[in-house]
């Protein structure tokens, strides 16, 4: 059975009654009250807000720009490393647990809770702004592209445009969730510690993790969990409002999105109160049912030949420059520029959600083995995001590649240089299906769409909250996730009308230099554990083919 760290006391108790039963008193009260100060001091001095958070912003992307190249780097290592290694056998639990949840479940809810709205929102926009080359915002669009010399807007910069954008929704943007998550899983369900971000620092703080230290953690990913919700619901809203004017005519202003954020807060609220294995199950696997639906129609409709060419010539080129464009770090002014603005921006964005997709990969992956996990949840993902990026962002490549006025007519570049990013998803959809209710229907479904993955990742961003600020209890009392699933709704609500969504999106950019610490530290101490841990120990000869010792009740 799995090993216990030895000699360590029993974790901070919960409060038994009072406002707080079901959670940790202080941690609670220390979150709430954080929560609060943070959204008052941007709304109160806005302009005083941004520049901090601006400033803070610009020092880490010209200063520290090498630091989280570096940090990215040795994340991916160390998860490559363990995903091959002798350790791949070891259960995320006992050695006779087995899975909670389906592999399709488990893919689903894992794609829904992580990179859905994000990608929804620049699945096109991103490999458009890469193609152009017009240098609109003062640098150039693609530096990977010009230093190869395909300087005209042709299908090589095509195909470099999407070689970019795969690279910031690769692999070492899913490594960072993964080892998290492989951390967080491994040391509560292996090694019987709560499911809280502190216990993967066990190795390296033994017994303060219930202390002062522990509880910083632990509020550090609370933070992280909550504004990074609050930025997606912000997102997710300037999209959704730019469909139901296409779909209805209705305003694109700031009180439509603010209502939108309230209602889908509300249907998320009740998501989470119904739990991981009816609501947030349910609505990941529909998600996916749906989605799949939509890019039927992207690649049916679409030049389906090309985009299959397309496909197989990007995944070829991201191999090919994997290993550079990984270690590439800018030298002249505009690249500086570009690639703080993009590849920086992409790293602290990671960094700043690991918390909270962490946890939740964590706490939907019991009983699977570490080899299970780290292949699923880091490779499964990445294709996926490539066959999106592909489908959907090439269509829009496409269009402008073959737009009968000339290459680059076809209007979608004019929205990217106009900043109407989310805009650009439905202004495709009419260069596939033209105005009629072809379009129509399909601008609803991916509208649809756009809303169910706001609800996903909003109820799961409400467990995982509670989760911590219970002490690991995987099914916290249900009127605190109704507490702070309205919450989330109403920070993100606030800052919105606010015009604050910038400076938060900013400040959780920043606040990934301590996460990128943490993660680092967890890994360090993941590392060590595994080391240590008996079912990974070099068996005798010729008796575990792999290199596991294996109980008796798993040898076949």
């Amino acid at each position: 059975m799995a090993q216990q760290p030895d000699k360590i006391p029993a974790p901070p108790r919960v409060a038994e009654r009072g406002p707080m039963r079901g959670l940790h008193n202080g941690m609670s009260i220390a979150a709430k009250v954080m929560v609060a100060v943070f959204v008052l001091f941007t709304i109160l001095n806005l302009n005083m807000a941004t520049d901090v958070f601006g400033a803070i912003r610009a020092w880490v992307e010209s200063v520290l720009r090498w630091y989280y190249i570096a940090t990215i780097l040795a994340i991916l290592a160390v998860a490559l490393y363990i995903m091959c290694s002798r350790f791949g056998a070891i259960r995320l639990g006992d050695d006779d647990s087995r899975p909670e949840f389906g592999n399709f479940s488990w893919f689903a809810m894992l794609f829904s809770a992580s990179v859905s709205i994000g990608i929804m929102f620049f699945g096109v926009a991103e490999p458009l702004f890469y193609f152009d080359n017009t240098a609109a915002w003062g640098y150039p669009n693609n530096p990977f592209a010009e230093a190869e010399g395909h300087h005209a807007m042709t299908l090589e910069r095509a195909l470099d445009a999407v070689r970019v954008t795969n690279f910031h929704w690769g692999l070492h943007g899913w490594a960072i969730y993964t080892l998290t998550g492989l951390a967080l899983g491994y040391f509560a369900y292996r090694k019987k510690l709560p499911l809280t971000f502190r216990s993967a620092l066990y190795p390296l703080l033994g017994q303060r993790i219930y202390g002062p230290l522990g509880h910083a953690v632990d509020l550090l990913a609370v933070f992280g969990t909550v504004f990074g919700i609050a930025t997606s619901l912000g997102l997710g809203a300037t999209q959704m409002v730019q469909g139901l004017n296409v779909l209805f005519g209705t305003s694109t202003g700031t009180g439509m999105q603010i209502t939108l954020v309230l209602l889908i807060s509300a249907v998320a609220t009740l998501s989470a109160v119904s739990g991981l294995g009816r609501g947030v199950r349910i609505l990941s696997e529909w998600n996916i049912l749906l989605t799949l639906l939509l890019v039927a129609f992207f690649f049916l409709v679409g030049p389906s030949g090309w985009l299959t060419d397309f496909l197989l010539n990007s995944v070829g080129q991201y191999v090919t420059h994997f290993i550079p464009m990984g270690f590439w770090t800018a030298s002249e002014p505009g690249n500086v520029k570009w690639q703080g603005g993009w590849t920086i921006f992409y790293w602290g964005w990671w960094l700043s959600w690991a918390p909270f997709v962490g946890m939740f990969i964590a706490r939907i992956s019991y009983g699977r083995t570490i080899r299970q996990f780290m292949c699923g949840a880091m490779l499964v993902p990445t294709f996926i995001a490539f066959l999106w990026i592909v489908i959907f962002g090439g269509n829009a490549l496409y269009q402008e590649l073959t737009a009968p006025n000339g290459v680059g007519t076809a209007g979608l570049l004019e929205m990217v240089n106009n900043w109407n990013l989310g805009g650009t998803l439905y202004a495709t959809i009419d260069g596939l299906a033209g105005n009629g209710p072809l379009a129509w229907g399909v601008s609803a479904l991916a509208t649809f769409l756009l809303a169910t993955w706001f609800i996903t990742s909003a109820d799961s961003g409400t467990l995982v909250v509670t989760t911590i600020l219970s002490m690991g209890n995987p099914h916290p009392p249900t009127r605190h996730r109704i507490i702070w699933g309205a919450a989330q709704g109403v920070v993100a609500a606030a800052l919105l009308a606010a015009g604050g969504l910038s400076a938060l999106q900013t400040a959780a950019i920043a606040a990934a230099l301590p996460i990128s610490v943490l993660v680092l530290l967890m890994a360090f101490g993941l590392l060590r554990s595994l080391h240590q841990d008996p079912s990974a120990l070099p068996a005798p000869q010729g008796e575990a083919p792999d290199g596991t010792v294996y109980n008796a009740d798993l040898k076949a």
